[in-house]
């Protein structure tokens, strides 16, 4: 068979009798009627035998042969298998989309504020933003690489460490003149606390009982106060002064540079046992929008724990 023409007439074939009009498979394929029915005439020519039966009246004017249909499967197979191998030659290339999982919080402040970087230095690839709390299949949903918080183990997924977190009581600036002192862990206490419950089935994440446990302080009614269950929400909370708030050092991270978040208690440590990973799957680790896109994450990364180091 000839390739060019006989892959056009196929294509003609599998939309008319999807379709079962012309006209129809004409408008999926962005070409006339006329223009499909000659490619249908061709291959029925080659073959030697019709490919459809042909009415000129009733709804159905078109309907495939027993031999058609019999074909019409291993057909539209084989167009599956040929756009899996185009997009197998796509991938190749930093030309083309890059589809990022991450969780809406970690894009409102983190990710977005930072794209543009990426952008510049890598122009020919478009990101695709898939925000989600929910684990994502990311073969069915065709997800290219992500951000996850948590232990570092995804069933499937390569993981490697982006960053790891701190955690710290934050207010606004307002909040911490009307209410000074707030220099120790017991001032906090009596204060309205602001909870993140994001991720609030997870036994590893830090709670505001166990940052007031670990700074000693007994006796305090710890789980009382404002709960959100969204940590960029939770920082916009503080911001605006409704209290304070045990925020994630990576989220709070440009808000405190800004100004607009003050952190406290500064002489106590409290690192989180979660961190941040970007996760891929390991047969796609080779790609190279893929590579270029993590390597762009680890060196903001490490721009960012500089920052905070000096």
């Amino acid at each position: 068979m000839k390739t060019p023409i006989h892959l056009n007439a196929l294509r003609a074939f599998e939309a008319s009798a999807r379709h079962q009009s012309f006209s129809a498979a004409a408008a999926e394929l962005n070409v006339s009627p006329a223009a499909v029915g000659q490619l249908v005439r061709a291959l029925e020519d080659w073959l030697g035998a019709p490919l459809f039966h042909r009415h000129t009246a009733g709804k159905t004017r078109l309907v495939a042969t027993q031999a058609a249909e019999r074909a019409l499967p291993d057909l539209r197979a084989g167009f599956d298998r040929l756009l899996l191998g185009l997009e197998r030659l796509k991938e190749g290339s930093l030309n083309g989309v890059l589809t990022v999982t991450v969780s809406p919080a970690f894009a409102a402040k983190w990710l977005l504020p930072r794209i543009e970087r990426f952008q510049s230095v890598c122009p020919e690839t478009d990101v695709r933003l898939d925000t989600s709390l929910k684990p994502v299949d990311f073969v069915s949903q065709r997800i290219d690489i992500g951000v996850r918080y948590g232990t570092g183990n995804w069933p499937g997924l390569s993981a490697d460490k982006l960053m790891d977190e701190e955690v710290y009581p934050v207010c606004s600036p307002a909040f911490l003149q009307q209410h000074a002192p707030l220099r120790q862990p017991a001032d906090l206490a009596r204060q309205t606390l602001i909870h993140d419950l994001s991720m609030d089935g997870h036994s590893d994440f830090p709670t505001w009982e166990a940052w007031l446990q670990k700074a000693g302080v007994r006796d305090s009614a710890a789980s009382r106060g404002m709960k959100i269950n969204n940590s960029a929400a939770v920082l916009q909370a503080a911001a605006e002064g409704h209290g304070v708030a045990l925020a994630r050092s990576v989220m709070a991270h440009d808000d405190i540079a800004s100004g607009r978040l003050v952190r406290l208690c500064g002489a106590m440590t409290f690192l989180s046992p979660l961190a941040y990973y970007v996760v891929y799957r390991p047969e796609s680790a080779g790609l190279p929008r893929l590579e270029t896109f993590r390597g762009w994450l680890l060196e903001e990364a490490g721009k960012q724990a500089a920052a905070v180091a000096r």
